[in-house]
């Protein structure tokens, strides 16, 4: 199929394309042992616990940027909102649609990179809002999606770490991202998503930076011990619904980015269209206060059922799980993903270093 990029955005792709594909050959491996992934996962934990100091930054930083970004969405007269990332970025927009949704009225819809670059560029027009998320800015197919939405006259939002990167080059209108890393992303995600919840809701997200210290301090020890218990486990499951399934996914990928076995995100629903859990396979499910809380207690109910375990993540005040349970501070359902992404990435931290013991040992 033709690309609808002109010749001076595909060589713009070309280059972002190459850059990345010699970054990706830099990975560690799946060896239990590998050098590189135990260093790289061992940097995660100081970036993982520096998250709401790294939101209180980025906010600082995006102060002036903040009110004209919600200025250019008022003066275009934005009717449609499309949150555009892949990896972890994607789980960042599923995650921040509910409450752009809330805060303008007017259709959001998460999109995976590759899927809104070769499908959805028709449908695009100037009244369209199109927010890429990368932390690097070269991610080639969020690179594309930007061009795609260049070419259509859509108002185009980067959100990166990277001043000066492609992304941010091209787009009219660009938000940086204060976030280190060294270890697995973990600031980068939870930096970017606070700034989407400060775009739609500038004064009641400020607390929300000492809720997400206090749900670290809180929760560390008990991931940790469910990590060691779960030290033998080849597959992790993570369930959620709502805007927490961005957190899922986000699980998911820090499990199998840190450890060498699989880990996957099923939204609660889908969770029961198949045989989703296996007998003795684990499940850690993201439920805080929300729509989603009831079908959320059926799958703890058949994960039981089909003999697995499954460990339950919900808010303060939540009464559907019973008692044995982790808690989170209680928050609106459109900011608790905010807080649900830590327990996914402490999950996917903590069974790294419980099976680094396991195979030295």
């Amino acid at each position: 199929m033709e690309s609808s990029l002109d010749a001076r955005q595909q060589a713009v792709l070309a280059r972002v394309a190459a850059a990345e594909h010699a970054g990706i050959l830099q990975l560690p491996s799946d060896d239990p042992l590998d050098p590189k992934r135990l260093a790289r996962t061992e940097a995660t934990w100081p970036e993982l616990i520096a998250q709401p100091e790294m939101v209180r930054r980025t906010w600082a930083t995006n102060e002036k940027a903040l009110p004209a970004v919600a200025e250019a969405i008022r003066d275009r007269g934005i009717e449609r909102v499309y949150l555009v990332g892949a990896g972890d970025s994607y789980a960042v927009m599923i995650s921040a649609r509910l409450a752009l949704q809330n805060a303008l009225g007017v259709p959001v819809e998460a999109v995976q990179s590759l899927e809104f670059a070769f499908y959805l560029g028709p449908v695009l027009n100037p009244r369209t809002l199109v927010a890429a998320l990368s932390s690097s800015g070269e991610t080639t197919r969020t690179v594309e999606a930007l061009l795609v939405a260049q070419r259509a006259g859509a108002l185009t939002l980067a959100l990166t770490n990277t001043a000066g990167s492609t992304l941010d080059v091209e787009s009219e209108q660009t938000l940086r991202i204060e976030a280190t890393r060294v270890g697995w992303p973990t600031q980068s995600s939870t930096a970017a998503l606070a700034l989407l919840l400060k775009l739609a809701s500038p004064d009641a997200t400020d607390g929300l930076p000492d809720l997400m210290a206090a749900a670290i301090d809180a929760l560390s020890d008990p991931i940790a011990a469910i990590a060691e218990r779960e030290a033998g486990s080849r597959m992790f499951l993570f369930s959620a619904g709502g805007p927490s399934f961005g957190a899922a996914l986000a699980g998911a990928a820090k499990y199998k980015e840190c450890t060498p076995d699989h880990a996957l995100a099923i939204q609660v629903e889908e969770y029961h269209h198949y045989n989703s859990q296996k007998a003795g396979e684990p499940l850690l499910l993201l439920a805080p206060s929300g729509r989603s809380v009831p079908r959320a207690a059926e799958t703890r109910s058949e994960a039981l059922r089909f003999g697995g375990r499954a460990y339950v993540v919900t808010s303060a005040s939540e009464t559907a799980f019973g008692d044995d349970v982790l808690r989170l501070p209680d928050v609106p359902e459109a900011f608790s993903p905010l807080l649900t992404f830590l327990p996914a990435q402490l999950m996917g931290y903590h069974a790294a270093m419980a099976k680094f013991r396991a195979a030295a040992r």
